[in-house]
């Protein structure tokens, strides 16, 4: 399996990942034939960016009850470059890309124990109303926190 479109330079683009997250596969995360379910990805994608969100103080500005503003997922993609199997540990890396108006981007690696990239991921995340569900531009703060987080180009 190639390298997805959304990665120029795989090394650069690797080393550009400094927050992960560490999971081990269980066994109701695989399939019929013993390495993990396709979509189970996706739980991980998520798993990792409520941490991050967390670390960054974001999601417990979006989770008060008075909070008109929250995130939703826009789009989210996965490649899938090796198999992986039950109790294999992983760490799942998060990066943001680009920083819109009220919008970002997230790119996603997931590494196995002997330094392997097994899945890769791109996605973006919009701040809407959860009343009318129209996007909800970032505060001045908002945007500062978040492009402190991404890589140094």
């Amino acid at each position: 399996m190639g390298v997805p479109d959304y990665i120029e330079d795989l090394p650069l683009w690797r080393n550009e990942f400094e927050y992960f997250y560490p999971v081990t596969v269980r066994f109701s995360e695989t399939d019929a034939f013993g390495h993990l379910n396709n979509t189970t990805t996706f739980v991980y994608f998520e798993h990792g960016r409520i941490s991050f969100f967390k670390q960054i103080g974001l999601m417990q500005d979006w989770t008060k009850k008075e909070t008109e503003a929250i995130p939703v997922t826009a789009d989210l993609h996965c490649d899938y470059m090796r198999q992986v199997y039950f109790d294999e540990e992983l760490q799942i890396g998060l990066k943001l890309n680009r920083v819109g108006n009220s919008s970002m981007d997230i790119h996603y690696m997931a590494v196995n124990g002997s330094g392997d990239i097994c899945f890769t991921g791109r996605g973006s995340i919009v701040q809407v109303s959860a009343k009318t569900g129209k996007s909800i531009p970032w505060t001045k703060e908002e945007k500062d926190r978040l492009e402190s987080h991404m890589p140094r180009r």
